[in-house]
């Protein structure tokens, strides 16, 4: 079915039903910000072991592992779902994988074997790319084509707001200075955590496995399901010989293949920023809990303001616009983080003062990379966000799982290149840094061929929406 024959009037849903689909966001990200990027990966890093080089190679060949599972499976999941009609069942079972998984990481202990939190990481990643894709495809179900865009931006938003408040939480109440043994607040940790053994670091795996179980209650309560369609062994058939039928149609909709794959290279650039942000400025600069706890708050009430920004201008000049501006962001705060260092930036053609002021983020450096971090908050909502709306305005409802499934395939079919390219570029030359300059080439290729593509990807027979 051609976009021009798209039903754009989804079944009317209640207001219930649409804050019960954003909050699966609210659920989601706690995993991402305080288990991924802030806490729990830069304690893997510079606690967990006593080497931060090898050990920032090996949470980088985690995340290589988990996309190379994820992207040849997405569209495969995605495809059957559009069979089988119902999500929730879906998201359902992968919610107990990875609920399971993260309070497993509670057992991570120094000294420990790395191989049970890496396998567990493992598992908590694609059982959550997996959930995102049967979430993402109930979208175009619940709002209009005009809408997506902001409602996609807002419940990104609702998001950072939730995985900051555990972040927030994290720093003020169970996170202690080794070397005063308090809090940021002047207590003592809750529930007698000790730093020493990395307590504070590895409670955040139950603490987002308890908030994901809470909040994604009204999704499944309020959030209405697609029908059911065809039993599982039919839908499993189905969806195979569909995904075939899909990748053939590609070479078609010339606009959508262009769209993915400009998204599957500057995704690989985002995700990298995501999963390598933290560990990497843990690795340079020694940040404890509480240093990458507070850069990350930081990160997080800039990327609220900037999602709920970006709602606006979606829906006033469209996605493209957003995902465009939103990749010049963190284009030019990968390039100033690489580039940043004690004592200069812009690899050293800016010195800075190596003084150290005392307290937190005491030296120039460290000021220097949280300005760079501010353009990642802002932007790094907003191109994911952009991103779903742009192809939710470019596809039928019908195509929903199939397409949003190729969508994830798109994130993350190369990101282990991402990740790869920065672990061997980190092995060979014993700088992160340099690793780091890896991530903008994915996002300038990913930028220019994203210039070049119609929006929406698909204009067959229709007016180019905002």
């Amino acid at each position: 079915m051609s976009v021009s024959d798209r039903d754009d009037a989804p079944a009317k849903v209640s207001r219930r039903g649409i804050w019960g689909w954003m909050l699966f966001d609210w659920a989601a990200q706690p995993f991402f910000t305080v288990v991924t990027t802030f806490i729990f990966g830069p304690y893997f890093v510079s606690r967990l072991t006593d080497d931060p080089v090898s050990a920032q190679t090996a949470w980088s060949n985690m995340a290589t592992a988990s996309s190379i599972v994820i992207a040849i499976l997405s569209p495969i999941l995605g495809s059957i779902a559009d069979q089988s009609g119902a999500r929730k069942p879906w998201i359902a079972s992968f919610a107990l994988v990875k609920i399971i998984s993260l309070l497993m990481l509670w057992f991570a202990a120094p000294g420990s074997p790395l191989v049970w939190p890496i396998t567990f990481m493992i598992l908590a990643s694609i059982a959550s790319e997996f959930s995102i894709v049967f979430n993402d495809s109930m979208m175009p179900h619940l709002v209009s084509r005009d809408d997506v865009g902001r409602i996609s931006n807002i419940a990104w938003g609702l998001g950072y707001l939730g995985g900051m408040i555990v972040l927030i939480a994290v720093v003020t109440l169970l996170a202690a200075s080794p070397e005063t043994g308090v809090t940021l607040i002047g207590i003592p940790p809750l529930f007698g955590l000790d730093p020493a053994l990395g307590e504070d670091a590895r409670i955040t795996g139950p603490l987002a496995a308890i908030w994901y179980l809470l909040f994604i209650l009204p999704m499944f309560f309020f959030t209405p399901d697609a029908k059911k369609g065809l039993p599982l062994a039919s839908a499993v058939r189905s969806g195979l010989h569909e995904l075939k039928g899909t990748l053939r149609e590609l070479r078609q909709r010339r606009g959508i293949a262009k769209f993915l794959i400009a998204r599957m290279l500057y995704q690989d650039g985002v995700n990298g920023l995501l999963i390598l942000g933290g560990v990497f400025a843990a690795g340079m600069f020694g940040w404890a809990t509480i240093e990458i706890g507070i850069y990350g708050i930081i990160l997080n009430v800039v990327a609220i303001f900037g999602c709920i920004a970006a709602g606006s201008l979606d829906r006033a000049f469209g996605s493209k616009v957003v995902v465009v501006i939103s990749l010049l962001a963190l284009l030019i705060a990968t390039l100033g983080i690489a580039s940043t260092g004690p004592g200069f930036v812009f690899f050293g053609l800016l010195p800075l003062s190596m003084e150290d002021s005392g307290g937190l983020f005491g030296t120039t450096a460290e000021k220097a990379y949280i300005l760079f971090g501010l353009l990642i908050g802002i932007a790094f909502g907003p191109v994911q966000a952009s991103s779903r709306s742009y192809l939710a305005r470019s596809i039928d409802l019908s195509e929903t799982g199939r397409y949003f499934g190729i969508y994830a395939l798109s994130g993350r079919a190369t990101s282990f290149l991402a990740t790869l390219l920065f672990s061997l570029v980190t092995y060979a030359s014993g700088s992160a840094r340099l690793g780091m300059t890896t991530l903008a080439i994915f996002l300038v290729a990913g930028l220019a061929l994203l210039i070049a593509t119609p929006y929406p990807a698909d204009k067959a027979g229709r007016t180019p929406a905002k």
